[in-house]
């Protein structure tokens, strides 16, 4: 019983290893590897896309490592965060574009303006009870879903198995309290360039 147990969990540590539960985690916000309904080899791309963009926006300038966010899907990038000027909003989208692979960008970063902690604490708020309503949600798979909320917007990123499943998390973001608006970038699998078999 013991060997059994000892043979499982080197099996078990040994694939974790090679496929991971998820890119941050098991209620992380990055998509789950076992999940992803990408083929691999996009799910390569799209992180070398990833690291590649992000390492550039570090190199731009060492603040955007905390003020600006960067997603990968097949190719689309998504820019969320807040910048001091519209100037450093138009180079980091230019960045974007220069990225190999970009099939298209969209950028959700706002101007910076005064701190108000009220406001934070309250898109702190909204963004955890939508991931929690996701995970409960046995029709979402939640951690195919990135969530950014600025200013009571919802921004939702990720890949969903149908077209009900997305209405679904749209859904679920609209029911949430005090949210004004909800901007969702979820793709379809069937509009994937390439999906598993």
């Amino acid at each position: 019983m013991k060997n059994k147990f000892l043979i499982i969990f080197l099996v078990s540590l040994i694939l974790s290893g090679c496929v991971g539960v998820s890119s941050k985690g098991i209620f992380g916000t990055g998509v789950s590897v076992a999940f992803d309904p990408r083929f691999v080899g996009t799910q390569v791309d799209d992180s070398i896309m990833q690291k590649s963009l992000s390492a550039r926006v570090l190199l731009m300038d060492k603040k955007y490592l905390l003020t600006v966010k960067t997603k990968v899907l097949d190719g689309r990038i998504f820019l969320t965060g807040k910048v001091d000027n519209p100037e450093e909003k138009l180079k980091l989208t230019k960045l974007a574009w220069e990225t190999d692979g970009a099939r298209s960008v969209r950028n959700d970063i706002k101007i910076k303006e005064e701190f108000n902690f009220k406001q934070s604490a309250k898109d702190i708020l909204i963004t955890s009870q939508l991931r929690t309503a996701m995970i409960f949600n046995k029709k979402i798979k939640a951690t195919n879903y990135q969530i950014d909320t600025y200013k009571k917007k919802i921004y939702v990123y990720g890949i969903a198995l149908t077209s009900e499943e997305k209405e679904e998390v749209i859904s679920e973001a609209k029911e949430i309290l005090d949210v004004e608006n909800v901007i969702a970038s979820i793709l379809l699998v069937e509009s994937l360039r390439i999906q598993k078999d």
